[in-house]
């Protein structure tokens, strides 16, 4: 991925192995769906967003991940899954698998059916049964999108999810989706989207703080991501359209 200086990861992300998606139930037809579509939205987010994303450490190419994320718009679990080296697995509404085609789709993207009817404690099982089989999961802590465009309250049961799955946290700030697809337009507009990947919080730090101290850790470092976004986008250069740009993440040498 070809990145403006400003923008340079300071390591490079491993691409997920063949093992690894054996590992996560994906089956063929739903990897080739899955490219298909990651390299047209992965163009059409370059072209109209200026998409880019940062990495302070490397992504984990294997084993469960739980990736925390700002909640700007409509876009965010796609813009996560165009920046990410491995499939990202998240939430979706149990009703929306009601329709056969719908159903289809969205399993094969790797959603995770919740209902949001009953108990969370189902849709806590669920996420935690995706992670202790090695997937990654996307949550929003927030709960729901931004009304203003800044970093609102979070929601801490991600530290449950966390400690049961016994799984790193990968903190991510999402900045400029918001001002793209504000809760009150019906349909997005031009302009220019940074993701922030932050240092992973690893399940021994985890283990040493209770949850009020790790739920502060996550924002602190959210906080911080979000800052930098939107200090990336102030210097940010026009959208770039070269197809050098429409390559996934490389494995290191």
């Amino acid at each position: 991925m070809s990145l403006a200086p400003h923008d340079k990861p300071t390591a490079p992300q491993p691409r997920a192995t063949p093992a690894s998606m054996r590992q996560t139930g994906h089956t063929r037809a739903g990897k080739a769906f899955y490219d298909t579509l990651w390299i047209l939205c992965r163009t059409l987010s370059i072209v109209f967003f200026g998409f880019r994303s940062r990495f302070a450490e490397p992504m984990p190419g294997e084993g469960g991940l739980l990736v925390l994320a700002s909640h700007q718009s409509h876009l965010d679990p796609i813009l996560l899954g165009l920046a990410s080296p491995r499939r990202l697995s998240s939430l979706a509404r149990s009703s929306l698998f009601h329709n056969q085609l719908l159903s289809s789709v969205i399993s094969l993207l790797d959603a995770v059916p919740i209902d949001r009817e009953s108990s969370s404690i189902a849709g806590m099982k669920a996420i935690i049964s995706r992670l202790k089989a090695g997937r990654a999961v996307i949550i929003f802590p927030e709960g729901t999108r931004t009304s203003t465009g800044q970093l609102g309250d979070l929601k801490g049961g991600f530290t449950l999810i966390a400690r049961r799955a016994g799984v790193p946290i990968m903190p991510v700030a999402i900045v400029g989706a918001y001002e793209c697809w504000p809760r009150s337009r019906v349909l997005p507009r031009t302009g220019r989207i940074r993701l922030e990947f932050g240092r992973l919080i690893t399940p021994e730090e985890i283990a040493e703080m209770d949850d009020a101290q790790l739920l502060a850790r996550y924002r602190t470092a959210l906080e911080e991501l979000d800052a930098k976004g939107r200090f990336s986008l102030r210097h940010a250069r026009p959208p770039l359209t070269s197809w050098s740009l429409i390559s996934r993440p490389a494995a290191p040498a």
